[in-house]
């Protein structure tokens, strides 16, 4: 029997395990790649301006790959492409340990299956959750995206302590770096052979139903774009406070240890990862909206406030109460962009919202770093916070008549 049986919400098809299985292999096997590779790109003897190219030719690439598969993913089965995806992975996986020069490097990156970002945003994300939400009830969607996103967070966690299994290997066995990490990726291949095998028994029941249509989005498209809009302003909001800015800024403003720094995240991490299912129940008590906006604002003011505390305590305090809600509309967002769209639009509508939102996140760390350059006050939280208020403000006013079907 695959895993998580009594992790489902009632009204779930088998289908929606195999799915939560194949996330779960993907975020462990993304947890250590994507700390992995730029370590292994500096044991190739690269320099930090050719490691930054190939990540960003990653990231990218990811990001293209996923638009193009959403937009064409309506005129094929959704199992075929994700079984077509999990074969790329391992010719990429196993193209890591061979390729040695800058170019074939840089090309392997650009194919956009590895997933350089804590997210996922990758050719998966789209189609497992178009699949996901013709899985299961209205009612019980946004409890399934809920436990979609948590076992995401919690095994990608753990699969970010695998990247220090190469370490463990040279000292128990004495393996040089660069074969232990080519092992590695020989284990991401894997895992891509798994989640293969287990796209295999996917049923056609949660196929989308043919379209009439040619375009991958129609009556939905305008609701999709004005969404995609929004989420990117947030995404761009979300930039000036990345977790590795939060830690500069307390490194330079209390002296931070690194050990304190990882200790404190790791807290703030499961926190986060805890309130997904807490999201859930309450969508069922105030609707999808509310929830991501209701959440979203005291978490956005928590963090401005978070520069202004005169003490190390106190804006722990205040980042740890931030996280407890500020992670909240992530499934609940998700579950709401497969709401408001048709069953055929699904896929393309995750591509169109998910997307640019990891472009938008990528422009403002730069200013961000800037800004921690002039002073050590923490303006970058406070300018995230503010813009994410403006984003939940918006949404609330354009989006608070929009119901899902459960909540009309």
């Amino acid at each position: 029997m695959p895993p998580f049986p009594r992790l489902l919400p009632p009204g779930t098809l088998h289908d929606a395990r195999v799915l939560l299985a194949t996330r779960a292999l993907r975020a462990f096997g993304d947890g250590f790649t994507s700390l992995l590779l730029p370590y292994y790109l500096t044991l190739l003897g690269f320099g930090a301006l050719e490691v930054g190219v190939i990540i960003t030719a990653t990231l990218f690439g990811a990001g293209t790959m996923t638009l193009a598969v959403g937009l064409v993913a309506h005129r094929y089965r959704s199992r075929d492409l994700l079984m077509a995806g999990s074969l790329l992975l391992i010719a990429v996986s196993i193209a890591l340990t061979r390729a040695t020069d800058f170019w074939p490097l840089l090309l392997i990156a650009a194919l956009g299956v590895l997933n350089p970002a804590a997210g996922d945003v990758t050719v998966f994300a789209p189609l497992e959750h178009s699949m996901l939400a013709r899985s299961v009830t209205p009612q019980s969607r946004t409890a399934l995206f809920a436990r979609y996103s948590l076992i995401g967070a919690l095994v990608g966690a753990l699969g970010a302590q695998a990247a220090g299994i190469p370490a463990l290997l040279g000292a128990g066995l004495g393996l040089e770096p660069k074969p232990a990490v080519q092992a590695m990726f020989l284990a991401y291949a894997g895992l891509g052979a798994a989640s293969l095998l287990l796209y295999r028994t996917l049923s056609p029941a949660i196929e989308a139903p043919s379209p009439e249509q040619r375009a991958p989005l129609h009556k939905s498209k305008r609701t999709v774009y004005t969404l995609a809009a929004l989420f990117s302003l947030d995404a761009f909001g979300g930039g000036f406070a990345v977790q590795s800015l939060i830690a500069l800024w307390l490194f330079q403003r209390f002296e931070l240890s690194i050990a304190t720094a990882s200790a404190i995240f790791f807290w703030t991490g499961i926190l986060a990862a805890v309130s997904f299912l807490v999201a859930a129940k309450i969508a069922q008590r105030i609707g999808l909206v509310n929830t991501m906006v209701f959440t979203h604002l005291p978490a956005n003011v928590f963090l401005i406030l978070v520069p202004l505390m005169p003490t190390l305590p106190l804006a722990i305090l205040f980042l740890c109460l931030r996280s407890a809600l500020s992670q909240m509309d992530v499934p609940v967002r998700s579950s709401y962009v497969m709401a408001v769209v048709s069953p055929e639009e699904r896929a393309a509508a995750a591509s169109v919202t998910v997307v640019p939102r990891s472009f938008a996140a990528g422009i403002s760390p730069a200013f961000a770093g800037f800004l921690l350059s002039l002073s050590s006050f923490g303006w970058p939280l406070v300018i995230c916070g503010a813009l994410k208020i403006v984003y939940d403000l918006l949404l609330l006013k354009m989006f608070s008549a929009v119901k899902p079907p459960e909540e009309k």
